[in-house]
């Protein structure tokens, strides 16, 4: 099978070896394991500092092409420029492959979905790892994605694949995943809701991010007598800003010599997990997500997901009608209602540990060896 790959996530050589961020190489491996023939059409440049990882297949074809941006009045000059090249570049590719895989949201997926309309009896997915709530807020290009896509007089013979379930969609529109753990990991973590509760935040320490407000979390949550600790996995933009603050918070506290707040930076995947075996509720106030891999991994520990209510979260934590609390975690509205919450479940220890045991047999159901059976039943389709 010749498979074509369409994204704007860049591959970059290094070490002479082709790299690309460690956890699009993880997923696309297990695509690349199905095929003879790989092709990637996608930039090989990247200014930005990138967590990657080679991929295990080493023997396949690039086709450079140039990121289309849009921030600045020269990129977007440019971009628009070098979109007639694209197009023809895209169409020979799609024209010669078996199976085209395209990865969206992005500028070089929207102008490759709207490229793959020309060609209605090749096989196609679409990876859409961003929002696909109908009701989000988002730029015109992913709207004009997803609208594109959606429409099956315009896109035939494809799959698209998206986080979540959602209401009025179209049939080409199918409810997707995505997993870290083999089913050799599957194990009860049994947890014990004991002060000092654990806190755990995975992820960029960025605006979008809002870690700060767990920052300000753990603050009311030690004031109003429920001594709790925070420990942050990852780097950022807002690292010293939050450190600051949490130190000023440590020495005013009631205990000055209490260590409250934890900061590690980057880790491997092997301190991370162990973060999530020793922490009882994990944190993700998120102002966009796709499917929020730190959310389903905490879960899988037993860990009682906070998370604010984009994408697919509400689906993943068991929520209805708007409400702050499902079968598997906690809607975050605001810190007051969050710490209700948290001051009643301490008090239920049945009910905690409950939402706790629902939380890993959901996450556990997602495993690697799921996720790649149903890849392969996409490829031979």
């Amino acid at each position: 099978m010749k498979l074509l790959i369409i994204s704007d996530a860049p591959i970059l050589r290094l070490s002479d070896k082709k790299e690309a961020y460690a956890p699009y190489v993880r997923e696309m491996d297990l695509w690349m394991q199905h095929a003879s023939d790989i092709s990637f059409v996608c930039p090989t440049r990247y200014q930005r500092k990138l967590l990657t990882q080679p991929f295990q297949e080493q023997d396949f074809k690039i086709t450079s092409l140039r990121r289309l941006e849009f921030h600045n009045i020269i990129s977007a000059l440019i971009s628009l420029i070098t979109i007639p090249y694209q197009t023809i570049i895209l169409w020979n590719a799609m024209r010669k492959a078996d199976h085209i895989h395209v990865r969206c949201p992005g500028n070089l997926a929207l102008l490759a979905s709207i490229v793959q309309i020309t060609l209605p009896r090749k096989r196609k997915t679409i990876k859409y790892a961003g929002n696909f709530s109908p009701n989000a807020s988002q730029p015109l290009s992913y709207r004009w994605q997803k609208r594109i896509l959606s429409n099956t007089s315009l896109s035939k013979n494809i799959d698209v694949l998206v986080y979540g379930k959602w209401s009025g969609q179209s049939r080409n529109i199918k409810s997707f995943f995505t997993a870290t753990y083999s089913e050799r990991d599957k194990k009860y973590f049994k947890k014990e809701f004991k002060e000092p509760l654990q806190f755990i935040f995975v992820g960029t320490l960025s605006p979008n991010k809002n870690p700060q407000l767990l920052v300000e979390l753990i603050k009311l949550l030690n004031h109003k007598g429920i001594v709790s600790q925070a420990h942050f996995y990852g780097d950022g933009i807002l690292m010293d800003k939050l450190k600051n603050e949490s130190s000023l918070i440590e020495v005013n506290s009631l205990n000055g010599s209490e260590k409250t707040f934890y900061f590690y930076g980057n880790q491997p995947k092997e301190v991370v997990q162990n973060g999530y075996k020793k922490a009882h509720f994990s944190f993700l106030a998120s102002q966009s997500e796709g499917w929020p891999k730190a959310v389903a991994e905490s879960m899988w520990y037993g860990c009682i997901p906070i998370a604010t209510a984009v994408s697919c979260v509400p689906w993943m934590l068991g929520v209805s009608d708007n409400k702050s609390l499902g079968s598997r975690g906690i809607i975050f509205t605001d810190i007051d209602n969050t710490i209700e919450i948290i001051r009643q479940f301490l008090n239920q220890q049945e009910d905690i540990n409950l939402l706790s045991q629902n939380a890993q047999e959901w996450s556990q159901d997602y495993t690697l060896e799921r996720f790649e059976d149903e890849i392969v039943k996409l490829l031979r389709s």
